[in-house]
């Protein structure tokens, strides 16, 4: 049997198919997430359409599950590509979950797969307009997100429990933790000759922003892509154009960067109508 280039995508979601099914053919992709029933369908619908996929139940929160999807990827042959999609958001889970995979999971993902990509390779990982917004952190505090080894992650003072305000501070911090960690592993990355980035997207229209629509968080996301320069929320084939650029060659100068891609929300919060009131 000819071995493929080899994909891990985590999260079936969206945005995980579209980059998947933008930049996956001929390769083959191992597909991870947590619920098995999404996992099936998604890849029911890739195999469909004449990709090679394979299904396989992923917890991004443990180092283990992380590094059994590994060895079963690197069974089809050389890990040359990560995209990384899962994550919980502000309004789907509480504060420690959303810590223990959008921030120790990423942190986790981006480390073991950083041991194995091959030479060439290049890796995405989806963070979140969300931390943009956030205050700045210091100097010291950005340093301890980047670096500190996984395991000590949630240790850190600033992400203790008394330290978070709620849900979406959570949130803010762990994406904000992804982009530092993206920056700290791409050069981890770079001498194994690989490439690591980060997509940071704004409002993107798939069933999870769907329900955020009907919640309770609802009218604030319909001002704010009103409220944008583009008017409208994005789609998830949009961050595959991003995605294809970062995971082929004509990306490769591009390494430790974040792509925001919110239709201009963020500038808009700084210094257009979505300014907060004073």
């Amino acid at each position: 049997m000819m071995q493929k280039d080899v994909m891990i995508v985590t999260g079936a979601g969206q945005i995980s198919m579209a980059i998947a099914r933008r930049c996956g053919f001929g390769k083959k992709i191992v597909l991870g997430d947590k619920n098995t029933k999404n996992c099936l369908a998604i890849a029911k619908i890739m195999t469909d359409a004449g990709f090679d996929v394979e299904p396989f139940e992923m917890d991004l929160s443990s180092r283990e599950s992380i590094r059994r999807m590994i060895a079963k990827a690197q069974e089809f042959g050389e890990i040359r590509y990560l995209v990384n999609g899962a994550g919980v958001s502000p309004s789907q889970a509480p504060v420690e979950a959303i810590l223990s995979v959008d921030l120790y999971g990423t942190a986790v993902l981006l480390e073991e797969a950083g041991r194995v990509i091959a030479k060439g390779g290049s890796g995405v990982t989806i963070s979140s307009q969300s931390g943009w917004r956030m205050p700045q952190l210091s100097p010291e505090e950005d340093r301890q997100l980047a670096t500190t080894p996984p395991e000590e992650l949630l240790s850190l003072d600033i992400l203790k429990p008394e330290n978070i305000r709620d849900t979406l501070h959570a949130y803010q911090l762990a994406k904000r933790c992804n982009e530092k960690r993206v920056m700290y592993e791409c050069i981890r990355w770079g001498e194994r000759g690989a490439r690591l980035n980060a997509i940071a997207p704004g409002i993107i229209v798939t069933p999870l922003a769907q329900d955020e629509f009907r919640g309770p968080r609802g009218d604030f996301y319909k001002n704010m892509f009103a409220k944008c320069p583009a008017g409208r929320p994005g789609t998830a084939d949009e961050m595959a154009n991003i995605a294809e650029l970062l995971l082929s060659d004509a990306g490769a100068f591009i390494t430790g960067s974040t792509f925001l891609a919110d239709g201009g929300a963020t500038a808009s919060y700084y210094y257009g109508p979505l300014q907060p009131k004073e």
